[in-house]
């Protein structure tokens, strides 16, 4: 991708985030350590103007082991972003190393991603590990750009006739589980392989590579022309939870061009309401539909750029739903429950009863 982006004329750069097990250096053919100033870490050029940062651009020996824990590796990977010189990119693409582990959340939470690409192959087994990743962006509020599968298939090169090697292919049946898009499928190609192991990524050619980048430029063109918000609500089964601040889970929904195209169930692992806020921010939530919320919790909500609906009850899906169609009532939160004090209920606004329910 970063090759064939780099050929249309744009700006680009690739960190490598798999900092245990880095390779893009070896595959752009780079001998030379990265040059640190006063102002920052420079980038290693490639031959084609690609800017590349890797942990291998720093160390001694390419073959040196980082034998680093976790928060170790996600300071590292922070820092690539932050403290590395990056200029003029159009597009950076981010190396991540497989699975949903410290990298994968370091970058979703601290790296401003537009979205990502999930690469799979033939098995049908890792359907399983493509549903994790595709689960995790959702819950983090990443849209996925779409799935290539690599080793796809094989072509004859005296008969032409493509052969599934690894098996029938299932990047389809998973696309359309997910609503996703397919953006190519890379064949077996020992081509691809010598270059790579040549450093010599850069000279690789094929319909394959044509018509990946094709499909990456228009689901970017179609992911800035998109009305991507998720929406919150605070929920216990399937029904609106009435006291926003004493919910143990929310429901996310991805809302793309009007439509809900995935929802996710959350904990909040918090209390208080600048806990709650905090993990609502940190999942990229734009608007919540509650039931009572007092004034200070729709304050810091608000003060975290979250659009609060209040006042509302019944089956989150149906309010949800409601909402996009333009029929939910916009209205505060009233709130007409006995608070323990005898005879006298609530006063319709829990924002001056001083009650500890919401």
């Amino acid at each position: 991708l970063a090759v064939a982006m780099s050929r249309t004329g744009a700006g680009v750069g690739v960190l490598d985030a798999d900092i245990t097990g880095p390779s893009i250096p070896r595959m752009f053919g780079i001998k030379k350590k990265a040059e640190m100033t006063d102002l920052g870490l420079y980038p290693v050029k490639t031959e084609s103007g690609i800017d590349v940062m890797s942990i291998n651009l720093l160390l001694q020996k390419d073959t040196d082991p980082v034998v680093w824990r976790g928060p170790v590796i996600a300071g590292a990977v922070k820092q690539f972003w932050t403290d590395v010189i990056w200029e003029n990119e159009d597009y950076l693409f981010v190396d991540m190393p497989p699975g949903t582990g410290d990298v994968p959340l370091t970058v979703f939470q601290s790296l401003p991603i537009d979205g990502i690409v999930i690469v799979t192959t033939p098995q049908s087994l890792v359907s399983m590990v493509v549903s994790k990743a595709v689960r995790m962006a959702q819950m983090m509020n990443v849209p996925v750009l779409g799935i290539v599968e690599n080793l796809s298939y094989f072509q004859c090169p005296d008969c032409g006739k493509a052969y599934e090697i690894y098996g029938k292919s299932h990047v389809q049946d998973i696309a359309d589980e997910y609503h996703l898009h397919v953006l190519g499928r890379l064949p077996i190609d020992p081509r691809i392989a010598e270059a790579c192991d040549e450093g010599l990524v850069e000279s690789l050619n094929g319909e394959w590579l044509d018509k990946l980048a094709q499909a990456f430029s228009r689901r970017v063109k179609e992911l800035d022309e998109d009305d991507f918000i998720r929406i919150a609500v605070p929920v216990d089964g399937d029904n609106i939870y009435p006291h926003f601040g004493k919910a143990e889970g929310f429901r996310m929904y991805n809302v793309e061009n009007g439509q809900v195209v995935g929802s996710v169930l959350v904990d909040p692992a918090g209390s208080g309401h600048d806990a709650i806020a905090k993990f609502l921010k940190m999942y990229g939530v734009n608007a919540v539909i509650c039931g009572g919320i007092g004034e200070a919790a729709v304050q810091v909500l608000n003060d975290s750029d979250i659009w609060v609906i209040s006042g509302h009850e019944g089956k989150a899906d149906d309010r949800v739903a409601e909402f996009l169609r333009g029929e939910l009532d916009l209205g505060e939160a009233t709130c007409n429950h006995d608070h323990g004090d005898g005879d006298e209920e609530c006063d319709g606004d829990c924002r001056s009863c001083g009650c500890d329910c919401h």
